[in-house]
């Protein structure tokens, strides 16, 4: 009998909850995640909701498929920690041998993305902040993050009821990593940036990230949920009015404060989506030197916690791009 390594070992932390809702007309489909990260239970609570609107016939669904994953990573629900192994929304594709549970689930989720058209990935964060929404890139033909629907991803984005829409992740986290190889530090795959919404364009799809503000805050579920009724309004798989535009402003995340010896900490306290002036002092290294907003701008993820080769903030300015077509 052989004998498999721990890490090709059966897992218990299953099986995936996958609930779907077909029309009997076409149209486009639907996929609503909750979950991919187990502390972030804004999701689940939301897309609970959703799912019991439908079949109270609250909701009805008149075109086109809307399926639901409530629980994208069960191991780390079940630990109520952000991984269950590693943080699923990163390195995310498919994997002929999976050598851990993210693997493993990542092959079911790479699978679920390919069939479908559009992805409402519902999140939270640790600290306080702006709930906002992440988008891709414009289209382009480049080797980073190739992506022809644009137009379509960024009207989706602009219509899902929070204020501020980010974009530039795949560029700044390429940042990342080179600065992780310049100090040293254990490399990070090429790959490591690669989440569900760029799997998601990679599969001829669009899809963004919702960023529903603080884990604990119960406003995170309601604005889960109003996204997701906005969402099936915006697609037309509901006969609703089209959801009006609710963002007001885009932010092109465009540089990385990376902690890069011990010491080296945020200074200040700030929340993700604060502005700040050029000049202002965002992180002090353990030498002293002060690390100055390059211009007028926005601190996104500020972790006051950051340990050498993690990023202390992010930082964002504002973007000329327009989200929402015209009617």
């Amino acid at each position: 009998m052989t004998i498999l390594p721990a890490s090709f070992a059966e897992t218990r932390d299953g099986p995936l909850e996958i609930i779907r809702f077909a029309a009997l007309e076409p149209g486009p489909k639907l996929l609503v995640l909750g979950a991919v990260h187990g502390d972030e239970t804004c999701g689940p609570k939301a897309i609970d909701r959703a799912i019991a609107d439908i079949r109270a016939g609250r909701v009805d669904l008149v075109r086109g498929e809307v399926t639901f994953l409530p629980i994208a990573n069960r191991k780390a629900y079940r630990q109520r920690t952000r991984a269950g192994d590693r943080n699923l929304n990163r390195d995310l594709r498919d994997k002929p041998v999976p050598l851990d549970h993210e693997d493993r689930v990542g092959n079911r989720l790479c699978a679920l993305l390919r069939a479908h058209d559009a992805l409402l990935d519902i999140h939270s964060f640790r600290g306080e902040g702006e709930p906002f929404v992440f988008c891709g890139p414009q289209n382009n033909t480049d080797a980073l993050e190739p992506f022809r629907h644009a137009a379509a991803e960024g009207d989706f984005a602009a219509r899902l009821g929070v204020a501020v829409v980010m974009h530039g992740w795949l560029d700044v986290y390429r940042r990342l990593i080179d600065c992780r190889a310049r100090l040293g530090l254990p490399p990070l795959l090429p790959t490591e940036g690669h989440g569900t919404t760029e799997y998601m364009r990679f599969a001829g799809g669009y899809g963004v990230t919702l960023e529903c503000g603080r884990h604990a805050d119960p406003a995170s579920v309601e604005i889960g949920y109003a996204a997701i009724r906005r969402a099936l309004a915006h697609l037309a798989l509901i006969d609703a009015p089209k959801p009006d535009v609710s963002a007001r402003l885009v932010i092109r995340v465009c540089d990385i404060v990376i902690c890069e010896a011990q010491g080296d900490r945020l200074e200040g306290v700030w929340k993700t989506g604060d502005p700040v002036a050029a000049g202002a002092v965002l992180a002090r290294r353990a030498d002293g030197t002060q690390v100055r907003a390059p211009s007028d701008g926005y601190v996104v993820f500020p972790d006051a916690a950051a340990q050498p080769g993690q990023s202390i903030c992010y930082f964002g300015v504002a973007s000329e791009r327009r989200l929402a077509v015209a009617p």
